[in-house]
């Protein structure tokens, strides 16, 4: 079955508006509160946001340049720590707010449009259209997280959490890939409480090993989120429990995940 694209769409600008509530009252001093992620305020968790939709605009509207300038990226240091410096000298908070508002808004209206199968770049493979919103749903739920843990406010779980789910489980093998580890032999089946109280599952039914727990849990640990220790989550066997210690849904190198707050 097609992805509904349209529905992604609205579930990524809905990402949006979930965290607008908590960033528009923030002062200048609130902008600036630390996040759980090592060096990064409230302000740099937006403004990422709000550049890598940018990006991810571009590479609908303009592919080749898109690709000029992420084969010159690559050249120039690790990029995410590249653009969070710079992006701190060119907007204070609400103009960070303004321009994350603008960005999502114009990268949905272009993708709306488009067939879910049409293939657009990225930093590394190509992908479909509707795998590359769905990815901005999950980064900007995981750092809505880090927001929301920064601010105080405990944050709603709501069904698009299946889209972060969904990244999750699909990125078993690439979790141990990136560990530089052999990618176990086994199937693997997730079977996740939702927040409305359905079971979600992803995976054949004779799998050899599973994974339960709650689907927030999940979500909060495959973007290292969250720390193990810190979730409900329980393993069948040898190759899940390894998982559980290394998962994660975004590309790129390791993680640093979080310190465990619990025994």
């Amino acid at each position: 079955m097609a992805a509904d694209l349209g529905a992604l769409c609205d579930d990524l600008l809905a990402e949006f508006h979930v965290l607008e509530p908590l960033l528009t009252p923030l002062d200048a001093d609130g902008w600036l509160t630390p996040t759980p992620a090592a060096g990064w305020d409230v302000r740099d968790q937006v403004a990422h946001l709000a550049y890598f939709d940018e990006r991810a605009l571009l590479s609908i509207v303009d592919p080749d340049r898109f690709r000029a300038e992420a084969l010159a990226a690559q050249g120039a240091g690790d990029l995410v720590d590249t653009i969070t410096a710079e992006l701190r000298t060119r907007f204070s908070g609400p103009e960070t707010l303004d321009w994350f508002r603008t960005a999502r808004q114009e990268l949905t209206a272009a993708a709306r449009v488009l067939d879910p199968s049409t293939r657009v770049p990225w930093y590394g493979p190509a992908m479909t259209i509707a795998s590359s919103i769905t990815a901005r749903i999950m980064e900007t739920w995981a750092h809505g997280i880090d927001v929301h843990d920064a601010l105080g406010a405990a944050p709603r779980p709501s069904v698009r959490l299946r889209h972060v789910a969904f990244i999750g489980g699909r990125a078993f093998a690439n979790s141990f890939v990136t560990q530089g580890r052999d990618v176990p032999a086994v199937t693997v089946r997730l079977e996740l409480d939702e927040p409305d109280g359905e079971r979600w599952t992803m995976g054949p039914v004779d799998a050899e090993e599973t994974v339960t727990g709650t689907m927030l849990d999940f979500c909060l640990l495959v973007t290292q989120r969250r720390h193990r220790a810190d979730t409900d989550l329980a393993a069948s066997g040898p190759a899940t429990d390894a998982w559980l210690t290394i998962a994660q849904a975004f590309a790129g190198p390791p993680g640093t995940g979080r310190t465990a707050t619990t025994g």
